[in-house]
């Protein structure tokens, strides 16, 4: 799609972030839009926003993105009320629960799975069937570079990220001579509140920078162009090409090496502490 105008386009996670990053540009454009979150607050706050840049038509909706009955039900408003939808951007996400996996409940990478991954889908499922009938549209689903390598204490984040990677893949395959293109987004360090926990702060004051118009606008041309995957944001093209090219033994040592300083080590008893002796590269690695 090239093409905007008047077109409606679906956003979950609209009330912060990319989200809202989204709503506000696509209105500038002249689309339609169909917004949803969790926060009904944040929500609100957005459609205030788009206002200011747009009169344009809109419909919201508060709820969990991994109720699936809900996301069936929020698809069949929006047809209803606005008609079929051109674009689906699911970008609803939530962060980790910031612990090794030894120190991390089962309960918080269920939600985690729940929102990152099966919100995707749920989004996906539900919104393409207009897509298909409209004859055209987009599928944008939001990754992360946690979606190209395993950092530590986010086994929960980045297992849900590689998900939506490895099903949007599959989508493309299936959709790859239709109408209805594909987009992979592969976000670097966003300056978003998904981190603005206590226990991510030290992660989000090193990493998240990227404001998120900058990296919305990227997305519209990689709609514009076709591009199949886009990854985009502060770290994302070193993390991109050690992924690619970086022999796996090594570059989890890159990863430690890098992210030693934002991680609680008393989460780690295997870990030797830097006053013990201990070889070179376990020196290192302790800080």
């Amino acid at each position: 799609m090239k093409n905007f105008n008047n077109k409606l386009i679906v956003i979950t996670g609209a009330g912060s972030g990319m989200g809202r990053a989204y709503a506000i540009e696509f209105a500038k454009l002249g689309a339609r839009l169909a917004l949803n979150d969790y926060d009904g607050k944040g929500l609100a706050e957005t459609v205030e926003l788009v206002r200011k840049s747009n009169t344009t038509e809109l419909y919201t909706a508060t709820f969990d993105v991994a109720d699936r009955d809900a996301m069936e039900g929020f698809a069949a408003d929006v047809k209803a009320k606005l008609g079929n939808a051109h674009v689906i951007i699911n970008n609803a996400g939530v962060s980790g629960a910031g612990k090794p996996v030894w120190a991390t409940p089962l309960a918080a990478i269920e939600r985690v799975m729940g929102i990152n991954f099966y919100g995707v889908v749920h989004g996906t499922q539900a919104f393409l069937p207009q897509l298909i009938a409209n004859g055209e549209g987009a599928v944008v689903n939001v990754s992360s570079i946690f979606g190209l390598i395993g950092p530590p204490n986010n086994s929960d984040y980045s297992a849900a990220k590689f998900a939506v990677r490895g099903f949007t893949e599959a989508l493309m395959v299936e959709l790859h001579d239709s109408p209805i293109s594909v987009h992979l987004v592969h976000p670097g360090g966003i300056a978003t509140n998904i981190a603005n926990v206590p226990q991510h702060q030290a992660f989000s004051d090193k990493y998240l920078s990227t404001p998120p118009e900058k990296i919305v606008r990227h997305v519209i041309r990689g709609i514009r162009r076709g591009t199949p995957k886009i990854v985009y944001g502060k770290d994302s093209f070193k993390t991109w090409l050690g992924s690619n090219l970086v022999p796996l033994r090594l570059l989890n040592k890159l990863i430690w090496w890098d992210m030693r300083d934002v991680i609680d080590r008393s989460d780690y008893p295997l870990q030797p502490s830097p006053s013990q002796p201990t070889s070179t590269i376990n020196e290192r690695n302790a800080g």
